[in-house]
């Protein structure tokens, strides 16, 4: 309980910084020289920011509704914190997913979700890469029958078939082997030209 905590923790801490880096428009975060971006941030951001309208609009409504009826001020203000940590949520996990795109270098490539996860599959691992749609998805990162998927708004959209069985790390920080990992990325051609070449091209 207290690694799962500490992990938790850790997320919370890379949101904040994340949201500190878009502010500053610093928008990449952990990206070497000369590696290929691929984002995947565009597909949730129309969701999220409604999400985040709704929630802003609820937690005013709410707090009103709560002097109006009168109710203690401790009960109020821990209506109130409960949902301003949610807004701070989201705008973590947009902040995350958009200062943290997928990386391809000459070398290996990373999936990413925001701070909540990072495999990093080594190039000489792939035996190959192909473009492939779903839209049912129903986590943001699963692994199962040895199939790591890594979703935005229940999407995927690549696919790589490994040589050999990758031990990945899950968010909650228990460990898994995969050997094949689908992902979600707002420009698909982009990571297959990346992975098609020796090298990883510039952003």
């Amino acid at each position: 309980m207290l690694r799962v905590a500490l992990r938790i923790v850790g997320f919370e801490l890379k949101g904040l910084a994340a949201i500190g880096l878009w502010v500053l428009r610093r928008r990449r975060q952990g990206v070497p020289e000369g590696a290929t971006v691929v984002t995947y941030a565009r597909e949730q951001a129309f969701v999220l920011t409604l999400f985040a309208f709704a929630m802003a609009v609820e937690t005013v409504v709410i707090d009103l509704l709560l002097v109006a009826l009168g109710v203690p001020e401790w009960l109020r203000f821990g209506v109130l914190i409960a949902d301003l940590y949610g807004l701070l949520f989201v705008a973590m996990m947009a902040a995350g997913c958009a200062t943290r795109p997928h990386v391809v270098t000459s070398d290996e490539v990373w999936i990413r979700y925001g701070a909540y996860f990072e495999v990093r599959v080594p190039r000489d691992l792939i035996a190959a890469v192909r473009a492939g749609g779903s839209y049912n998805e129903d986590s943001m990162v699963a692994v199962k029958d040895g199939r790591l998927t890594v979703a935005v708004s229940s999407r995927v959209n690549v696919a790589i078939e490994l040589a050999e069985p990758l031990t990945v790390v899950r968010p909650l920080g228990s460990r898994a082997e995969v050997s094949s990992i689908r992902f979600f990325a707002d420009s698909p051609d982009v990571v297959l030209a990346a992975l098609r070449t020796g090298e990883a091209a510039r952003p």
